[in-house]
């Protein structure tokens, strides 16, 4: 059983697969913080300084200012704000793996060999009757 395990880790398959979720990870830490510190600014300055992380709906009793004050007194909340803030992470990681993807698939047709040009069909030359035409047009000529 222990063979069998580390024949399965040794697999290039799995790997890639750890080498993806990995780096997959950092970037979703990347995406979270350009999302929340360059994107959502913007987004607040055009819809008049609505912080998508602050909606929410009290579904208990009392008055918070904020989502973490509402959740800190142990109020049930329905923090909408929170889902359109993992939906807007959610494309731009799409958008950019799309990308990624995109560029690679085009990197491997590049780096693919050209197949070889399909060669010009060879000029077709008289047929068989034609020539015999010919040779007896020469015939009677000489």
């Amino acid at each position: 059983m222990l063979k069998e395990f580390k024949d399965f880790i040794a697999k290039g398959n799995v790997m890639d697969m750890a080498v993806g979720i990995i780096i997959g990870a950092a970037f979703t830490a990347i995406v979270k913080s350009m999302v929340a510190d360059l994107i959502n600014p913007f987004i607040s300055l055009f819809i008049g300084g609505i912080d998508f992380a602050n909606l929410f709906v009290l579904l208990g009793d009392g008055e918070f200012a904020t989502l973490a004050e509402a959740q800190e007194a142990g109020v049930a909340t329905f923090a909408y704000g929170s889902f359109i803030m993992a939906v807007i992470n959610f494309l731009i990681i799409a958008f950019v793996v799309f990308m990624l993807v995109k560029a690679v698939n085009k990197a491997k047709e590049a780096a693919k060999e050209p197949a070889e040009p399909e060669a010009a069909p060879e000029p077709k030359g008289p047929s068989q009757e034609e020539l015999l035409a010919e040779i007896r047009d020469l015939l009677k000529a000489s």
